[in-house]
């Protein structure tokens, strides 16, 4: 449960938590914290992990849009050999951590960069997103275990300042222009300001949104001057984050004249702790410089016009200079434009099931996917290039006595995955029959007598509204274990030709011979 001082209906004098009680009244903050901790909670080690991650940007429409723009940049696309158009293929294109930050990243974004004073709100975002990547690049280069943690600690580093300039711009102005007078550092100007300083802030939020308390720690504040090699995993995660957060403090305000500077004061502070010299630095700034150009523009945290007009007068907030790319055409986009069958069925389905096969092929041959995420990429393409409202593959239990849906995605999701259900009855249904003789079945049209009477008392309790659906058996070594399902509320005359069949079949082939390997 979120921690709430509203709802505890606890009082307190202290500046820092009656702050905190005009976040809960502004923005519902453990509402907000729910959905930040569900994310930061998914740990890439889990078997579950890619299918959860792929459920949860796929239940945000915008999300979705922002991660299958950022998979089919130059950068990533060209590695791929062809548009990214499934939220599987992105996350196993773009790696776990960079959709998980991402995803974490859009949380804030999306309910904050759209209040009064956006320029300054947005700035800060902007400044939290590069340092997150500056910490993963980091991260990386170390063999050190934490580097999901220390990337998400460093996002969430200034999730006071952004806070703040939201909530209370008046003392943020005042803080900022303290700092860039040179008169104090930023920390020492909150504390000045508001009688607390921003980490405590950030930590105070972190904990009422239930984050682990080693995330949480590793916003805390080092002590100035030269670190040393750290002693733990804890410490070398602070550290990593807070190099993240210095540098973009750093390069906001530092001219071209100054980089260099820049570059010493960095290095003079974290090249001994890090293993940090000017080659490695500037190796990680222009990745990372890439990387940023990207998110900006996909995040939509370029500067606008006419908020550089309205906020003129406003003290400015740190600026990160960073030279935006042209991304290429939005796949979901494109896709909700495409012409369709009155059913919904896309009308270049054939084009849709290739770019799923070669996806599909792709990943196979870079790479020992695990049967969970080739589950998920064909679900994701029977969705979109049939038009389906809901998709799932349902399989036997260990016992053999019961099917139950493994995976789902679509409409209802919850109630329908739950749903999905049943065990092997005496009356020979649709289903029986189309795994007994591994048949795939395409029907254009349920409301036919002769169909209604082969559905199963589950399916008509459960999708009683579809008109129209698919059932493609699992067989492994002549035993059917298994299904996959999609289907629609409406009819479907133009039904599935050969081609578009074909198609079909060979994604099929892909489980099958994943699952026919794994029990060799």
């Amino acid at each position: 449960m979120q921690n709430s001082l509203l709802a505890t209906g606890r009082t307190n004098s202290n500046p820092r938590d009656i702050f905190l009680q005009k976040l809960d009244k502004e923005i519902d903050l453990p509402a907000m914290g729910s959905a930040v901790a569900r994310v930061v909670q998914l740990a890439s080690s889990d078997d579950h992990a890619v299918q959860d991650l792929a459920y949860f940007v796929l239940s945000d429409v915008a999300l979705t849009q922002k991660i299958l723009r950022l998979a089919n940049t130059v950068k990533y696309r060209g590695a791929s050999g062809g548009q990214i158009t499934t939220v599987s293929r992105a996350i196993f294109l773009l790696g776990f951590e960079t959709v998980k930050t991402t995803a974490l990243t859009l949380l804030l974004v999306e309910r904050l960069s759209n209040l009064n004073h956006s320029h300054a709100v947005r700035s800060e975002l902007k400044r939290a997103m590069c340092a997150s990547v500056i910490g993963r690049e980091m991260a990386r280069s170390s063999k050190r275990a934490g580097a999901e943690e220390a990337a998400i600690a460093a996002l969430f580093a200034n999730v006071g300042q952004i806070m703040i300039a939201a909530y209370d711009y008046e003392h943020y102005a005042e803080i900022r222009e303290l700092t860039e007078s040179g008169r104090l550092p930023e920390e020492q100007a909150a504390i000045k300001v508001l009688g607390y300083g921003y980490a405590s802030l950030s930590q105070s939020i972190l904990r009422s949104w239930n984050i682990p308390e080693s995330i949480t720690h590793a916003i805390a504040p080092l002590s100035g001057g030269m670190l040393k090699p750290a002693k733990s995993t804890q410490e070398w995660a602070q550290q990593i984050a807070l190099f993240g957060v210095e540098v973009t403090q750093l390069v906001s305000s530092a001219s071209g004249t100054k980089s260099r500077q820049t570059e010493d004061v960095l290095i003079a502070r974290f090249g001994a702790a890090l293993n940090l010299d000017r080659d490695k630095l500037s190796g990680v700034m222009h990745t990372v410089e890439a990387e940023i150009s990207m998110l900006s523009k996909i995040m939509d945290l370029s500067e606008r016009e006419d908020e550089q007009e309205s906020e003129v007068s406003e003290v400015q907030p740190p600026e990160i200079p960073m030279q935006f790319l042209m991304q290429p055409d939005d796949p979901l986009e494109a896709s909700q434009n495409t012409e369709r069958y009155p059913s919904g069925k896309p009308m270049h389905a054939r084009e849709l099931l290739l770019e799923g096969v070669q996806q599909m092929m792709q990943m196979s041959a870079s790479a020992h996917p695990k049967v969970n995420d080739i589950m998920l990429l064909i679900l994701e393409t029977l969705l979109n290039s049939m038009g389906f409202r809901f998709v799932a593959i349902c399989l036997k239990d260990q016992k053999g006595s019961e099917f139950r849906a493994r995976l789902a995605l679509g409409d209802d999701l919850q109630r329908r995955k739950a749903g999905f259900c049943f065990k092997n009855g005496s009356r020979k249904d649709l289903f029986m029959l189309s795994m007994e003789s591994d048949s795939d079945l395409m029907i254009s049209d349920a409301s036919d007598l002769k169909i209604q009477d082969l559905l199963p008392e589950w399916h008509r309790n459960l999708l009683p509204d579809a008109r129209s659906f698919m059932i493609l058996p699992i067989t492994v070594n002549q035993k059917p274990v298994g299904f996959f399902y999609g289907d629609r509320a409406l009819p479907a005359p133009e039904g599935v030709p050969s081609d578009e069949t074909a198609l079909i079949k060979i994604l099929k082939t892909q489980l099958l011979t994943a699952l026919g390997s794994r029990q060799a």
